[in-house]
């Protein structure tokens, strides 16, 4: 008997966290991730959304050389945030000196006549040497954000996919 007790009340626990994540995520800022001239995002989409993570240099292609698109998103009055700067796998998985974080910055200051104040590593996979730079150039966003916030993917690749986000 004292078993099942325990058990309900872990299973208690765990639904009221899980109850109040959803309700965080309800009304926290829809966030929108990968995104770049080069990976096609549905419109409506990005209209729903609050803030975009942007990739600054994707398949050798900087953001900043599309002056029309740069335009467009920042018609869009979007919080704009980085995401990497080429978006490869792991990208920050593997030590990046200051440099390679201030080129993706530049191409990024570039496109829209502002810095990134924001920035998540693709597939939120990051070394603790890229972390404390990129923490001393802006703010950094890891796993708790993509927790507490929904995070759509413009080519619905992330996990949870947009449906789930969607739902929950």
């Amino acid at each position: 008997m004292k078993i099942l007790k325990v058990i309900l009340f872990i299973l208690g626990v765990f639904l009221l966290i899980l109850f109040s994540i959803g309700i965080i995520r309800l009304f926290s800022e829809k966030q929108l991730d990968d995104v770049t001239p080069g990976i096609s995002c549905n419109e409506d989409l990005m209209k729903r959304v609050d803030a975009y993570y942007i990739i600054p240099n994707f398949n050798t292609s900087k953001i900043s050389e599309n002056e029309s698109w740069c335009k467009y998103v920042l018609s869009l009055n979007k919080s704009l945030r980085l995401h990497g700067n080429i978006h490869i796998f792991n990208e920050f998985a593997v030590d990046r000196d200051e440099e390679y974080i201030r080129e993706a910055m530049q191409i990024f200051q570039e496109c829209f006549n502002q810095e990134p104040k924001r920035f998540k590593a693709p597939q939120l996979n990051i070394t603790k040497n890229n972390k404390i730079i990129i923490k001393e150039l802006m703010n950094y966003d890891g796993l708790f954000n993509q927790i507490f916030h929904k995070v759509y993917h413009c080519n619905d690749s992330g996990v949870p996919y947009n449906k789930f986000n969607d739902f929950f």
